[in-house]
């Protein structure tokens, strides 16, 4: 079993008769299945990189930033409230490995 850390998640990769299967820690002991029966036939190196390859897409790190929604503003008496535009959110990637701040 293989065992990576990836955003502050532990995730470990199984053998799985001929397949191989990405397994989440979670608090507490106990964990989750990301996939299963991935990647029939590959070598467990090979296993092991496209698991990291995977989860990277499924757990992208970065920050979502929601701007202003300035054409539906509430209106209360004479005042404009503008919220969240929640509809168009923008999500900003980074190559980082993680969004904690370094110890």
């Amino acid at each position: 079993m293989d065992k990576f850390t990836y955003n502050d998640m532990e995730f470990a990769v199984a053998a799985a008769g001929q397949a191989w299967d990405i397994v989440r820690a979670l608090p507490g002991g106990a964990s989750a299945v990301v996939g299963t029966g991935l990647f029939p036939g590959a070598t467990a190196t090979d296993a092991a990189a496209r698991a990291r390859a995977l989860v990277k897409a499924i757990y992208p790190v970065g920050v979502k930033i929601v701007g202003p929604d300035v054409a539906h503003p509430n209106m209360i008496g004479g005042l404009r409230i503008v919220g969240p535009d929640v509809t168009h959110p923008n999500f900003i990637y980074w190559d980082k490995d993680s969004v904690s701040c370094p110890k």
